[in-house]
């Protein structure tokens, strides 16, 4: 070995040993590394910092921005309504979203296809109440698994198909992935949702149970003219209202107040229903049915005048303008631009309409004000505003505008008609151009940690492939095999390219194994089929790390994992993916 490949080597070795121990945070560990190995010249100063202009990284925020945007629009809702129920086990829902999850994964790109199940997952663990940890990381898991499954599923697919067309004249075609791709995904979806899922360790926040303890709402919504509910009984409404995790308390019309459940009323315009709920809940039950809020005519003027609106809480302490006094009567609503949406108040019935209601010190008051002036509308009114809690208001007219875009983007980069950063990237400005997402919290939803975690380890990974050490593993690993039988020196080619797969991007380590597959195949005198198609289900079975696989860097902030969580469900899945890849193979693909 040369200097530079022991210094690469050991280097790698302490960044996972500090990765592994947990003690600092891995962003800092991996950015530590990069700063050593420039010092060292093993990265050249100039590409440094390449690695943060790399497609992977580009993909990876791109990909966390588009997904606020659909959480946004209400299309994360409209799935979430039709697919999901969170009543149902952790490990049936695991399987429904891992399996939906697989079969979009094979016929697009398993980073597109995670990007749009993602949020649907976070919402609803949500409204389950349990961390969100417990299902990302099957599901990215899954959305791996699936890609294997046909040429376009994954990256190293093609790669291994180009490959085989160069070396042997004809490329793989389609579906010549499926026998074994299947066979390992329906084994990795039946551990993750029956075994791995219980392999993950239990990290809910504090945050989450402190949410849980706040009194839910008391709000209004109406309405509008031209709406599907009138001449439907209130009581339609109960199923939506379950799902939504919504009560529904009563009616306003003309404005008497009817309480109980007048379940038989029939439903007309300018009718305002008065429901209980946390302010996820009324946005969801309100965007599904397409209700206006109480003051919807200030609502519209809000959403022309500027960048987006944003929601927040405050509480009434003493000496608060707003206290003893309603909302209406200090002019909320055209003095500052904002709207009382709902007040909570330890579960006391209020008697009059919300921004009728005189507001006493202890409420909780959920408003709605254009962006970046809720801290001014909160010290103009007197009142402590609540820690934020990412709040925000779903623009479910725009729903079908957010799914067309994120589709079209897809099926361009699927077809090959656009390169899929810069598809994601149209989609970005798209929403931003449409309001969807406003472009004043564009960087918001992005996990930056992650961002500077791949960034970082990007350039590490070249350096170790630029200096021979990957090259000096391949001729290893042919020595060590040399004289043992096929099926074992097949077996050791699928370990040690998983293990590549787990520090290098997937593309790089088919780009570095499937030569050697052939080479070893050439040595054996067999055909070289059963070797690429080893090679092209390790490159893409990276379960380790959340660096091998973008999907895994995806979940790494939103589920709240550390580095050292994803060995606990991916070492056995990877033993597992290999012990039903090698016979599948030697069944499909003989020797």
């Amino acid at each position: 070995m040369t200097l530079d490949q022991i210094l690469l080597f050991s280097l790698f070795a302490a960044v996972f040993a500090l990765l592994i121990w947990g003690r600092f945070r891995y962003d800092l560990v991996a950015f530590g590394a990069l700063m050593a190995a420039v010092v060292l010249g093993l990265v050249k100063t100039e590409e440094a910092f390449a690695g943060f202009g790399h497609p992977a990284t580009l993909v990876v925020a791109l990909v966390l921005i588009v997904s606020a945007g659909l959480v946004k629009s209400g299309a994360v809702h409209l799935i979430t309504r039709t697919l999901i129920d969170q009543s149902r086990a952790l490990g049936s829902h695991i399987a429904l979203m891992g399996s939906v999850g697989a079969v979009l994964s094979a016929f697009m790109n398993n980073v597109a296809a995670l990007a749009l199940l993602m949020p649907v997952d976070i919402q609803t663990a949500r409204k389950a109440g349990r961390s969100p940890g417990k299902t990302l990381m099957p599901l990215s898991f899954a959305t791996i698994l699936g890609g294997m499954v046909t040429l376009i599923g994954t990256p190293p697919n093609i790669i291994i198909a180009n490959i085989r067309h160069e070396t042997l004249g004809t490329p793989f075609h389609m579906f010549d992935f499926a026998p074994v791709g299947l066979v390992a995904a329906l084994a990795g979806l039946a551990f993750v949702a029956l075994v791995g899922w219980r392999l993950i360790p239990d990290r809910t926040g504090a945050a989450g149970a402190s949410e849980s303890q706040l009194a839910p709402y008391v709000a209004e919504l109406t309405l509008p003219e031209g709406s599907d509910l009138i001449g439907k009984r209130l009581g339609t409404l109960d199923p939506e209202a379950e799902k939504a995790d919504v009560v529904i308390l009563g009616l306003i019309r003309n404005g008497e107040r009817r309480y109980g459940r007048a379940s038989g009323f029939l439903l007309q315009a300018g009718d305002t229903l008065v429901i209980e709920a946390s302010p996820e809940a009324l946005d969801e039950f309100r965007s599904t049915l397409s209700l206006d809020f109480s003051d919807a005519a200030r609502e519209e003027k809000l959403k022309a005048a500027g960048d987006g609106l944003e929601l927040i809480e405050v509480v009434v302490t003493d000496n608060a303008r707003i206290a003893g006094r309603s909302a209406q009567s200090i002019g909320l609503s055209w003095r500052q631009s904002a709207v009382l949406l709902g007040i909570a108040r330890q579960g006391q019935r209020l008697k009059k309409h919300i921004r009728q209601t005189e507001v006493v010190p202890g409420d909780i008051l959920l408003l709605l004000c254009p962006r970046d002036r809720g801290a001014e509308v909160a010290d103009w009114l007197g009142c402590l505003p609540l820690a934020a809690r990412g709040l925000s208001v779903t623009a479910n007219d725009k729903t079908w505008w957010a799914i067309g875009l994120f589709g079209a983007a897809v099926l361009a980069a699927s077809l090959g008609l656009l390169y899929l950063p810069i598809a994601l990237g149209l989609v970005v400005i798209a929403y931003v151009l449409l309001k969807i997402l406003p472009i004043g919290e564009l960087y918001d939803h992005v996990e930056w940690p992650v961002v500077v975690l791949l960034g970082s380890m990007i350039p590490l990974g070249q350096a170790l492939e630029e200096s021979g050490g990957t090259e000096l593993i391949a001729q290893s690993l042919v020595t060590l095999t040399q004289g043992w039988p096929a099926w074992m020196i097949l077996t050791v080619l699928m370990v040690v390219t998983m293990t590549l797969s787990d520090v290098l991007n997937n593309t790089a380590t088919a780009i570095v194994a499937a030569p050697v597959g052939i080479s070893m195949a050439k040595a054996l005198g067999v055909s070289p089929d059963p070797f690429l198609m080893a090679v092209a289900v390790a490159s893409s079975a990276a379960f380790l790390t959340p660096i091998g696989h973008k999907n895994n860097t995806l979940v790494l902030g939103p589920g709240g994992y550390r580095f050292g969580d994803y060995w606990r469900m991916g070492l056995p899945l990877e033993i597992l993916v290999i012990a039903v890849s090698i016979p599948t193979i030697l069944l499909v693909w003989p020797f």
